[in-house]
């Protein structure tokens, strides 16, 4: 798994950042375990890998897999995936919609805020449910 430098910040420390910070961080966890999925799951060429990660880490499907995420999680969970999607900046990148990016954003908030609290575990379970709607194809 990732590993921090730091110790676990508690939940109330790490709901002290922005929404937007958090999805800073949660965007590099999140393209970190997709990276690894996908080098365990075939040894192909990099750009393959690459073509294959950028299929995975859009916020069209991201935002794809919002409500299946959304259905496992904790009321705290809940909470910091909807602080994600409603805090997005008024910038929209030109390749997605803004519901989709909202909704990506929202992602990857919550991999921020569990990578801070040290919950690795729940950051696998969710994984999973996310890469599960994809395996036939990988």
């Amino acid at each position: 798994m990732i590993i921090s430098a730091d110790k676990p910040m508690s939940e109330r420390e790490a709901g002290q950042y922005s929404p937007l910070s958090l999805a800073f961080l949660g965007d590099s966890v999140y393209d970190t375990l997709v990276r690894d999925f996908l080098l365990r799951r075939a040894n192909m060429p990099v750009a393959k890998l690459h073509t294959a990660k950028i299929k995975l880490v859009c916020a069209e499907f991201q935002s794809s897999v919002y409500d299946n995420v959304a259905e496992i999680l904790t009321e705290k969970e809940i909470s910091v995936l909807k602080r994600g999607r409603n805090s997005t900046g008024n910038t929209v990148p030109k390749h997605a919609e803004a519901v989709d990016y909202r909704r990506a954003t929202a992602i990857e908030c919550l991999f921020g805020y569990l990578f801070l609290t040290g919950q690795e575990e729940r950051i696998s379970q969710i994984f999973n449910v996310i890469i599960g709607n994809v395996l036939p194809e990988f």
